[in-house]
């Protein structure tokens, strides 16, 4: 038997015959992944306030910071009203032509308008209650801070202090001059700067806490009660 080539043509038509009759293999092409879906974008603005750490009070101009407060101006707990009186008070006499005012927060304990030849100072006495208020060095250094030198440099390395006992009670004083840059509080500008001002300041360990004695004014006028201030300090004593 002889065998006849088959003509290329024939073959072709043969294959594209069988692979029309078993179908198209070519698995189809899988569809194109979608991307994870994103999370919904919060408004613009700034975040939520952190909670605020008990009371409503804010801290007033030229007070101490206030230990465990988010900052020395955060929002604080005001001491409560029994709190430094009793045993646990502290009393002092008055100079007789210092002029008594209501105090203008609960954190200040005492306020006078002090008279001299440069016009009012003020000296403020402040209670924040057991474990408040910041130790006393600090406070020193943070009053000094509030003066800048005539080249508005700060004045804190000027700043004059000394310690003492009154009875059995540790004072710490400092005192020091130049341009006044402090008395601001939270949210609010900062105090017009006064030039030629003095602070004479004390800090005095109470029964149960530190009390804070804060005087500032003009420079003559401070001077004029520098006297009368330190006298002030050297009655102070416990006890109701």
């Amino acid at each position: 038997m002889r065998f006849r080539s088959t003509p290329a043509a024939v073959v072709a038509a043969f294959v594209l015959v069988l692979a029309t009759s078993c179908g198209n293999s070519t698995p189809p092409e899988p569809a194109p992944a979608k991307a994870p879906a994103q999370p919904p974008q919060q408004p613009a603005g700034p975040p939520p306030e952190a909670p605020a750490q008990g009371g409503t009070g804010q801290l007033p101009p030229g007070h101490p910071p206030i230990q465990g407060s988010p900052s020395p101006m955060g929002t604080i707990v005001p001491p409560a009203p029994e709190a430094g009186s009793g045993a646990a008070a502290m009393v002092w006499t008055v100079p007789k032509d210092w002029v008594e005012q209501p105090p203008s927060s609960s954190m200040r304990r005492a306020q006078y308008k002090v008279p001299g030849p440069s016009g009012d100072g003020e000296c403020v006495v402040f209670y924040f209650g057991p474990g408040q208020g910041g130790d006393a060095m600090s406070n020193v250094q943070r009053w000094a801070s509030m003066f800048k030198k005539a080249d508005g440099s700060s004045a804190a390395d000027q700043a004059k202090t000394s310690e003492s006992k009154v009875g059995d009670l540790k004072v710490l004083a400092v005192e020091v001059t130049g341009t006044y840059a402090g008395g601001m509080a939270m949210g609010m500008a900062s105090a017009e700067e006064k030039p030629g001002y003095m602070l004479l300041g004390a800090i005095a360990e109470g029964p149960d806490s530190n009390w804070f004695f804060k005087f500032t004014g003009p420079e003559k006028t401070v001077l004029a009660q520098r006297a009368a201030f330190d006298q002030m300090l050297k009655t102070l004593r416990k006890g109701a």
